[in-house]
């Protein structure tokens, strides 16, 4: 394991980019969409050229998805970007502009090969998540920390999130809430010892590690924490029947808005060896 490496996979914007940089770490980004890619590379041509950031452009996906993949850009919702259709039918279904493009495929194998295994793995990759875990099956080492953006819809799929994690060696688990992110701020230290004073920017997944003001909590009470926002995600997630309609969902990004959290939000599992 490099324990001075992370993963950022999901670049996008570089928000998360910036701040494992800004912490001491080199990164390793993925992202499948040229856009993103070349705005990347010349926010962060300084760290590129000194060789603490290289950036892998394509789509991750199986071997059996050849040379290129389909992937559907979401020009509505740049965030949004994904391999699998059904997600995509989903974005379309929420009022969102898709056009479909073929990228290259990368192989997570061959990456973790070609750079190591981080000492943090951000994955954030709208609906291929597993297929990185699949990946990190077959490697002798661990990441220390790992975060994946957790299922919202069915929840013996978000079990079996839990359990791949725990199958994997983790036995440390937070479920974060992302929506408050954006704009929060955290006093911490660099990976040199230099105290580091951090705002996160729009779009980013927030603090990984000691950097989480939150306890640890167990397999079975990470699955409690869940069972309790579930409650929520079938009264007003994406697929509940109160948000069939569009006055409804209306009233619920109402109220969200007047109480300053959106409901029921979206959340991150973070876990740790």
């Amino acid at each position: 394991m490099r324990t001075k490496v992370v993963f950022d996979v999901g670049l996008h914007d570089g928000a998360d980019t910036d701040y494992y940089l800004k912490k001491g770490y080199s990164v390793v980004a993925f992202d499948a969409d040229a856009d993103h890619v070349a705005r990347c590379r010349a926010r962060f041509a300084k760290e590129i050229d000194s060789g603490r950031l290289r950036v892998v452009e394509g789509a991750i996906a199986s071997p059996a998805a050849g040379s290129c993949v389909e992937f559907y850009k979401n020009l509505t919702k740049s965030d949004w970007g994904t391999i699998e259709k059904e997600w995509a039918e989903r974005n379309r279904k929420l009022d969102t502009e898709i056009v479909t493009i073929s990228v290259p495929r990368v192989d997570m194998d061959e990456s973790f090969d070609t750079f190591g295994v981080p000492q943090y793995l951000k994955i954030d990759i709208e609906g291929a998540d597993r297929l990185i875990l699949s990946s990190l099956k077959k490697q002798r080492d661990r990441p220390t920390y790992i975060s994946i953006e957790s299922e919202k819809s069915e929840w013996s799929k978000l079990v079996e999130e839990m359990t791949i994690l725990r199958n994997l060696g983790y036995r440390k688990f937070r479920p974060i809430e992302q929506s408050t992110i954006p704009g929060s701020r955290i006093t911490t230290r660099t990976l040199s010892g230099q105290e580091l004073r951090y705002t996160f920017a729009r779009h980013s997944s927030g603090a990984f590690g000691d950097d989480i003001r939150r306890p640890w909590l167990s397999f079975d009470d990470c699955l409690n924490e869940y069972r309790r926002i579930f409650r929520w995600y079938r009264w007003v997630g994406d697929d509940a029947f109160f948000r069939r309609s569009s006055g409804a969902g209306k009233l619920v990004n109402g109220i969200g808005h007047l109480i300053g959290v959106p409901l029921p939000g979206w959340y991150d599992t973070h876990a740790m060896l």
